[in-house]
């Protein structure tokens, strides 16, 4: 059989044709409720011991490109709130959280699914239903070691489409997995839940009472610094 790439080339009709089954022709879900106003708060103005690793806006990641054009982490307030407490307990032990990715325009969620292979779709989110990541409920994280300030192994590296991505996968060393649950332990004791297949993906317990958005970093309203977090 020829390759796919090769079949899309000689063939703009299946190329439509498959661009409209995988989601190229959708748009952006029409949601209907009463929903919370979104409060977009950026995490490094309200703790500077917050890391930001932000691969989407550079090349470094599963896309090979950027998709961001600032490095910049949101969430919205109470899970910011959530996540910055979750950071104190962590650094009790001795750990920071580094954050990859928070609040996601709906636009890049669609440019993952496009881009995603068939057999690797439970990684990346449908732009049918939206993603918690496009309601600024979602947070992608890790550890660092206070001590060195360099990000700590895992049994998987970020964004990486495998088993070894997964919350419960047993292989790793005995550190990587120990990690792994002091990770989820701080998140989950601050109402985030792990995501199924993504060890670093934890969605706020609130996610359903925002609305999915698709505003650029630079859209977003500073929200006021001197507001205490809890």
């Amino acid at each position: 059989m020829a390759p796919v790439s090769h079949l899309l080339l000689c063939q703009p009709l299946l190329l439509s044709a498959l661009l409209f089954i995988s989601g190229g022709a959708q748009e952006m879900p029409k949601e209907k409720g009463d929903f919370r106003k979104p409060e977009l708060v950026e995490l490094a103005k309200f703790d500077q011991t917050i890391k930001l690793d932000i691969r989407y806006a550079t090349s470094n990641n599963f896309l090979g490109r950027p998709v961001y054009k600032e490095a910049r982490a949101f969430l919205q307030r109470p899970a910011a709130d959530a996540v910055l407490r979750a950071n104190r307990k962590l650094r009790e032990k001795g750990y920071g959280l580094l954050v990859f990715d928070g609040y996601r325009p709906w636009s890049v969620t669609k440019t993952f699914w496009d881009s995603t292979p068939e057999d690797k779709k439970q990684f990346v989110a449908n732009p049918s239903q939206g993603s918690r990541h496009n309601r600024g409920c979602a947070v992608d994280l890790t550890l660092y070691d206070l001590r060195s300030g360099r990000e700590v192994e895992m049994p998987s590296e970020y964004d990486e489409m495998t088993d070894r991505a997964y919350p419960n996968y047993s292989g790793g060393t005995e550190d990587q997995r120990r990690r792994r649950e002091i990770l989820r332990e701080a998140m989950e004791s601050e109402g985030f839940s792990v995501y199924e297949f993504e060890w670093w993906h934890f969605d706020y317990k609130d996610w359903k009472q925002y609305t999915i958005l698709n505003i650029g970093f630079d859209q977003i309203k500073p929200a006021p610094v001197n507001q205490k977090t809890r």
